[in-house]
């Protein structure tokens, strides 16, 4: 689905904060706008403004579509692990001279009773599970899983969006999208004996359960801690963002 007139602001989306983004946008025909998502998830939920689906071809590919749909201003609404893609943002961004905001949800800060560990990717975490068979609860997302084929004797409770091409020897599969309330997670991690989650840092409150159960069970956490972006403009509501967008105009 393509809008055809042309359209100013181009959200990066596929997070809860831009969809509500594009909510509040759909309610403002004065602020023309589109969402890009990836295409990551098979079975996206579309959006409620124009939107498109699938990569831009890299730097170059992204500049041209901003040229050709005569974007003003871009919104990097992406996951806070889409490392590429927000860089691909920012050059675009820089060599178009166009005005970048990123919408990203903060970071989770340990609080009391947190036993975590922060680790730099999926191998690195894959690696701190150790030797000893554990029973993991496995929520980094499919496309971190090939990491963990590499710890075989680990019993493995993976949840995903979308089904990953390969499962370890031992795990059980779960396909659930979020949010999860944490009552759910304390009762799941204790059905299935967890001794231990492997999560990454995304932030936000719809996927917060989990951490929380873990800390009500004194079980240890294998965080994998976010990439480092480029220094942009930064905000971590829908609002504030579409206020930075009204002060493009």
């Amino acid at each position: 689905m393509m809008h055809s007139s042309p359209v100013q602001i181009l959200l990066l989306g596929g997070t809860s904060e831009a969809s509500a983004l594009a909510k509040l946008l759909a309610t403002r025909r004065d602020i023309p706008a589109m969402v890009s998502l990836a295409g990551r998830t098979i079975n996206p939920v579309a959006p409620p403004i124009a939107f498109r689906i699938g990569g831009f071809g890299g730097v170059d590919g992204l500049c041209d579509f901003l040229g050709e749909r005569g974007i003003s201003a871009l919104v990097d609404a992406t996951h806070p692990f889409a490392e590429r893609m927000s860089a691909n943002a920012a050059e675009a961004a820089r060599r178009m001279g166009l005005p970048l905001l990123a919408l990203r949800r903060p970071a989770w800060q340990a609080e009391s009773g947190d036993r975590w560990s922060e680790v730099a990717d999926a191998d690195a975490a894959m690696q701190a599970l150790g030797k000893a068979p554990r029973r993991v609860f496995l929520t980094t997302g499919r496309l971190e899983l090939p990491a963990f084929l590499g710890a075989p004797q680990h019993f493995y409770l993976v949840r995903s969006v979308d089904p990953p091409e390969e499962l370890p020897p031992r795990a059980k599969l779960v396909l659930a999208r979020g949010p999860f309330a944490e009552e759910d997670e304390l009762r799941l991690m204790r059905e299935e004996a967890i001794d231990i989650l492997v999560t990454k840092n995304s932030g936000g409150s719809a996927t917060y359960g989990k951490i929380a159960a873990a800390r009500r069970l004194g079980l240890p956490v294998i965080l994998l801690r976010r990439p480092e972006m480029a220094e942009i403009e930064t905000v971590a509501t829908a609002e504030e963002a579409l206020a930075w967008i009204e002060r493009q105009g």
